[in-house]
């Protein structure tokens, strides 16, 4: 699959909000746990913190999909 752009609105956005935004996950707090049960991974690591602060140029991947993060155009 090819993967997913996300072009940032400001310096950054939430992990969970990312995934929301993105429709990988249904709702804020389906975002929220599965960040916790650790499925996700930002620049190949898992990443545990719900809120970490997702910039342009890092890559954040869940379920085989990779979100690319741009800088505002």
């Amino acid at each position: 699959m090819p993967p997913l752009q996300f072009t940032l609105t400001g310096d950054y956005v939430e992990l969970h909000n990312l995934l929301k935004l993105m429709g990988l996950a249904d709702s804020g707090g389906s975002a929220k746990a599965r960040v916790a049960m650790g499925d996700v991974t930002v620049d190949g690591k898992v990443e545990m913190r719900k809120t970490c602060k997702i910039r342009a140029g890092q890559k954040v991947k869940l379920d085989g999909e990779t979100i690319h993060v741009r800088a505002p155009e």
